[in-house]
């Protein structure tokens, strides 16, 4: 399972990065490294920026990048929770 696929709110455990050359190494450098707990804050509309919250700081990521974090899903990564953050309660 990827990080692009947790919804809002929704905890995870990295499994390993899987991008190359420079993006890889920053994400590494910046806390996405194995057995790091993380979470995911909010998505942007339309396949946008991911806010994800690990070691204790937020950081905002590409969709393109999340597609290559492998990840373990903590708890329940039901896709309605996600759905309902988007609503607004509505």
């Amino acid at each position: 399972m990827y990080l692009s696929d947790a919804p809002n709110g929704a905890s995870f455990i990295v499994i390993k990065v899987a991008l190359g050359k420079e993006v890889g190494k920053r994400l590494v450098d910046m806390g996405f490294t194995e057995g790091t707990e993380g979470t995911v804050v909010r998505t942007g509309f339309f396949r946008g920026p991911l806010q994800v919250r690990i070691r204790g700081y937020d950081i905002l990521i590409r969709c393109f990048e999340a597609e290559g974090i492998e990840v373990e899903p903590v708890g329940d990564w039901s896709t309605d929770q996600g759905k309902d953050a988007d609503k607004g309660g509505l």
